[in-house]
């Protein structure tokens, strides 16, 4: 019982169902391997796409918890020689740079 009262506040301070609902879809390529994770360390969500020996990972910050980015972001690593961020809403450039990343810039 005690675990489940604190999911229950776990999910009101993230407040997992507004988020339920803003969230935008993605729109991933059928060739890719898409592994959900659960939202460790702050995230919101997380994924991983494997495709051709290649993998990144991505996760939704809506609060800031694992870097700042003034409003919900999602991140990218591997990228370049760095992470690659945007905002939640910019779905089209984040599968345009995990593109990038899985198949080459020719392909995004």
């Amino acid at each position: 019982m005690k675990n489940r009262i604190n999911r229950y506040l776990i999910e009101e301070e993230y407040e997992f169902r507004k988020w339920a609902r803003e969230i935008p879809p993605l729109h991933f390529k059928p060739e890719w391997n898409v592994r959900i994770i659960p939202p460790f360390g702050g995230a919101i969500a997380r994924f991983k796409i494997e495709y051709n020996g290649k993998w990144i990972s991505c996760y939704l910050d809506c609060y800031d918890e694992l870097g700042y980015f003034g409003r919900p972001y999602w991140e990218i690593y591997p990228w370049e020689d760095d992470v690659f961020r945007c905002p939640m809403e910019d779905t089209e450039r984040l599968m345009k740079e995990i593109t990038k990343v899985l198949e080459g810039e020719e392909n995004a």
